[in-house]
């Protein structure tokens, strides 16, 4: 089995400081990469892809609905924001973190869906098929394609 290469500390913290991930990531990513700055991150946005899907199994049923009324009346924001835990709900960080979505969402002048209904068919048909086109949607099961709307086979449904 061939030695895992050598890093330098300086390296390391360039691809900790481009991506986010811890020290010890960074630097098992480089050294399965040979050193390669390019391929270190691609590997830890995969295995971030692959924590990601981890999670994604588990429910969020905690959370904090902030408002915010724009001076003069004329424009108002109601947002939910969910967690895991009651814990993180009742914290100071994550209610300043939904107050400050709320007024930046009120701030944002693109911003003009309220509900599903209000998106034209065309424009959720482009955006959907947008979507079907990412690398993590590509790698799912028909079934969970087709459950998200892309396209299914004919035939007796698919079990999940």
């Amino acid at each position: 089995m061939p030695r895992a290469a050598q890093v330098s500390a300086k390296l390391v913290k360039q691809l900790r400081d481009k991506s986010g991930a811890g020290m010890m990531d960074c630097k098992k990513a480089l050294a399965q990469s040979g050193g390669d700055f390019d391929a270190a991150a691609e590997t830890l946005r995969k295995k971030g892809l692959a924590s990601a899907d981890k999670k994604a199994g588990r429910v969020a049923a905690e959370g904090a609905v902030a408002s915010y009324i724009h001076a003069g009346a004329r424009l108002g924001v109601l947002v939910e924001v969910n967690c895991e835990t009651d814990f993180v709900a009742r914290g100071d960080k994550f209610r300043e973190l939904v107050a400050d979505l709320a007024m930046q969402i009120a701030a944002s002048p693109g911003v003009s869906v309220v509900a599903i209904e209000d998106v034209s068919a065309e424009e959720l048909d482009r955006e959907r098929a947008i979507e079907l086109q990412k690398e993590d949607i590509l790698s799912k099961p028909e079934a969970i394609r087709c459950a998200a709307g892309g396209p299914c086979t004919p035939g007796p449904p698919a079990r999940l």
